[in-house]
């Protein structure tokens, strides 16, 4: 018989934190320092801070409480992903500043750089959700770890050997955290995957509750240029309207479901994220969050269940209808504005050969590296979830209202 509660993860989760928090602090005291604004800096550090905040509140406010729609899971999503981010931003710092370390001797840390480790740190979030209920906390600081680390690769990758602009690279969080997480949740499969589990499912509370996070997803960055911020604002509305239209129509009740409306409505964003730096007209950014509403729509109603039932990889927070998919629409539509406005035949082949290896070296990036996460964390000395305490705060949080008086 199994036993009734969750194993403690008192050995574990402890020796796990202090031992990466007191690394961190050694190489900032040995190898890192702050630049100091001058007074020529301030317009550029004003700029960046902005940019920063609205980072910052995507991070830890947007990807906390969009997991909050589980019935018996949101101290989980909002306090596991507060601790994960904490970490992984850190993380994130370091291996960013490797560059500088070897050419400078120290890692400088100024505002870009820590708006470019909240991106990092976004998508191993983005990962951390298709294995979201069915992981302890050990598992995941390990993923995020893991996945901040081929992330900073792959982007180096990118920029050394394919010369992709640094924005068009740090743009692929999307992809590479949804395919990672996608690969992790894969191997990490146990018996019964391919159903859902008995606690599985929404609340009237938490589904209305995790759907107020648009309010903090839903806007561009104030550091953005005008052109973003209309095309952003365009695709998303778009997107909103379409995912309800192909939510109605996609039910076999003809409702609308909470889901498709938080989920979906978000890819529009996603996707002209990915294809912003080449999409102008008002139109293509319409197009794009169309587009992306409609993929993200019937992946969410087909292709998600056929994941869980064929392959038994089982996404709980839907990332590769919500960023996988949108992300990879966003890249293609990036393609093809940058063809269709170049007018060298020529020049327009070599880009387009060098989008595509980029995309192709990222897919196999996140699944080659989140097959090896995934066969680390099978290890039992991690403590696995039993299956009657997946998407359960109680496995992991107290509640003294609950406690048993004898």
């Amino acid at each position: 018989m199994a036993p009734q509660y969750a194993p403690s993860l008192r050995s574990r989760m402890p020796p796990l934190l202090l031992f990466l928090q007191t690394g961190f602090i050694v190489i900032f005291f040995c190898k890192v320092d702050m630049e100091q604004y001058l007074e020529i800096k301030q317009q550029v550090f004003r700029n960046h801070y902005s940019e920063f905040q609205d980072v910052n509140g995507m991070v830890i406010l947007g990807f906390g409480f969009l997991g909050t729609f589980l019935v018996r899971s949101s101290f989980s999503a909002i306090g596991f992903n507060l601790l994960v981010a904490a970490m992984a931003v850190q993380w994130a710092v370091i291996l960013n500043g490797l560059e500088s370390l070897y050419y400078r001797g120290k890692i400088w840390i100024n505002m870009r750089s820590l708006v470019v480790a909240e991106m990092c740190t976004a998508s191993s979030l983005i990962a951390i959700g298709a294995v979201f209920g069915r992981t302890n906390p050990v598992h995941l600081l390990l993923i995020a770890l893991m996945e901040v680390s081929g992330f900073v690769l792959n982007g180096w990758l990118l920029q050394t050997f394919l010369q992709v602009r640094f924005l068009n690279s740090i743009m692929l969080l999307h992809i590479f955290g949804a395919f990672f997480g996608l690969m992790l949740s894969w191997v990490l499969s146990r018996k019964g995957s391919e159903q859902y589990h008995e606690k599985e499912k929404i609340d009237r509370k938490t589904g209305l509750f995790s759907i107020m996070v648009l309010v903090e997803l839903d806007h561009p960055d104030r550091g953005r240029k005008l052109m973003a911020v209309y095309s952003t604002y365009l695709s998303l509305a778009v997107s909103a309207v379409t995912a309800a239209g192909f939510s109605v129509l996609t039910s076999p009740q003809g409702k609308l479901n909470l889901f498709h409306i938080q989920r979906c409505t978000l890819a529009g964003g996603v996707a002209i994220g990915v294809a912003m730096s080449a999409a102008h007209p008002p139109w293509v950014a319409m197009v794009t969050g169309f587009a992306a509403a409609l993929i993200s729509t019937l992946g969410s109603r087909f292709i998600k269940p056929m994941l869980r039932f064929a392959f038994e990889c089982h996404d709980t927070c839907g990332v590769l209808g919500v960023h996988g998919l949108p992300g990879i629409l966003g890249w293609m539509v990036h393609l093809l504005l940058q063809i269709t406005n170049s007018d060298d035949l020529t020049t327009a082949g070599r880009f387009a050969l060098f989008h595509i290896c980029a995309l192709l070296i990222t897919l196999c990036l996140s699944m080659v590296l989140g097959l090896i996460t995934g066969i680390l964390l099978k290890w039992n000395f991690w403590k696995p979830l039993q299956d009657k305490k997946c998407f359960d705060d109680q496995a992991f949080w107290e509640f003294p209202h609950l406690a048993v008086v004898k």
